[in-house]
């Protein structure tokens, strides 16, 4: 590699964050499988906690299996800082724990995963933080939703469970006009197929559970800081970022750490407290599924659309909601977001409704039928009457889980061998 080239994505994947082990030469960054570390001196111990130098106290805040994990995801999605966390769902409690104050609002595009509109709509509430929905594929009706309390926009970039690819750059000029930050959840499309900062996302999550991962071993999430967003000329006040840190002996957050405070402030100000740590073992594993990450993207995305084209001429099948597909209308929002491809997680309808959509997950065999995506297996599950079951009618057809929807997760195994699962279970409907 020429002096003064970048390192490339794929380079990115395997070497970011890290280097060998400097007391053992380990070539693969070991598993710290410790609580706590020793202190040099008084001196050093005392810096650590105020937060005037780096390292490792307690493996709650930092540990270094975690660092490395956190440098490398940090580097696939360009930008300043990570924090690794025990889950998605963690990662994005934290998010509005650092953002929100009670009585805030945030706006959401209304297509999310099943679960974040559970934790928006229920959880979020006894914070007395409070979600305004809207649609995300319509960004005049999230400009709409903006109101003076609004403090975040949050989306996904590929929408699950029906695979929207949704318009980041026409969100991101909003929230920049609003003077607020941009979320977005980034699980179904990975760095890989899009990064969300190019098009004006200011923080990105993870459930690093799903495509970062991939094998379907270990659950954890990611905050990543763009390091874009101006917490100390920001029209609302942030005051986790802003104001004196009684913690910290009065130290502003964002003045001292410029563009990864938002980073630090929710590491040392959520994670801290409210403890939702990753484990060095999930940490390992899930940075081992990393450094394959560009070769299962490009797989998960060649078979899905193999299977897709297939589903979308088969005579029991409705309809096929895949953005990869040429003649899907959400084709050309695709190649503008994510040109490398529409993701491996899709949803069809089967004729005949619910109870065809559960009988055709119950008669697949080289499907696995349960509550996960990303994973190297291809993986089936009917939203309705699961992930989704805890919504009114009417929010599972706004969410794209409706009756006959059934939602797959193309794995990379050979095309074919998908193919004929599907086709001799659809007989069996």
């Amino acid at each position: 590699m020429a002096q003064d080239q970048a390192p490339k994505f794929s380079t990115l994947a395997i070497h970011a964050g890290a280097a060998p082990d400097p007391s053992t030469g380990a070539r693969v960054t070991p598993i710290y499988q410790t609580a706590s570390f020793v202190f040099n001196d008084a001196d050093h111990a005392a810096s650590l906690f105020g937060l005037e130098a780096f390292g490792n106290i307690y493996t709650r805040l930092t540990n270094p299996t975690q660092a490395v994990l956190e440098g490398r995801v940090a580097a696939l999605e360009g930008g300043t800082a990570a924090l690794a966390v025990a889950s998605g769902h963690a990662a994005q409690f934290l998010v509005f724990h650092t953002l929100l104050e009670p009585g805030d609002e945030f706006v959401a595009g209304r297509q999310l995963y099943g679960g974040s509109i559970n934790q928006f709509n229920h959880s979020f509430k006894k914070f007395n933080w409070n979600v305004v929905w809207a649609d995300a594929t319509d960004p005049a009706s999230i400009e709409k939703a903006i109101t003076a309390k609004t403090k975040a926009i949050f989306v996904e970039s590929i929408a699950n469970p029906g695979g929207l690819v949704i318009d980041l750059a026409a969100i991101g000029a909003i929230a920049k006009r609003a003077g607020i930050p941009l979320i977005v959840d980034n699980t179904l499309a990975s760095p890989y197929l899009c990064q969300p900062k190019q098009f004006g996302a200011d923080i990105v999550v993870h459930s690093l559970t799903k495509f970062m991962g991939g094998h379907g071993n270990s659950i954890g999430g990611v905050i990543v800081d763009c390091g874009t967003f101006d917490w100390l000329g920001a029209k609302h006040r942030y005051k986790t970022l802003v104001e004196p840190n009684a913690s910290y002996n009065g130290m502003k957050l964002a003045e001292t750490f410029g563009n990864f405070a938002f980073a630090i402030a929710a590491r040392v100000m959520g994670l801290r407290d409210i403890g939702p740590a990753i484990s060095p073992f999930n940490a390992f594993l899930i940075l081992t599924g990393i450094e394959t990450l560009p070769l299962r993207m490009q797989k998960h995305c060649e078979n899905a659309l193999a299977v897709a084209t297939y589903l979308s001429k088969h005579p029991k099948v409705a309809w096929v909601n895949y953005a990869g597909l040429p003649s899907s209308p959400n084709h050309a929002m695709q190649m503008k977001i994510a040109p490398k491809g529409a993701g491996a997680v899709f949803t069809f309808g089967v004729k005949g409704g619910y109870e065809a959509g559960t009988k055709l997950v119950a008669k697949l065999k080289l499907f696995s039928h349960l509550a996960n995506i990303g994973d190297v297996r291809s993986l089936v599950i009917h939203p309705a009457s699961t992930t989704h079951r805890q919504l009114t009618d009417e929010q599972r057809t706004a969410a794209g889980a409706g009756p006959d929807v059934v939602r797959l997760s193309i794995g990379i195994e050979d095309k074919d061998d998908i193919i004929g699962d599907l086709d001799q279970a659809l007989a069996e409907v």
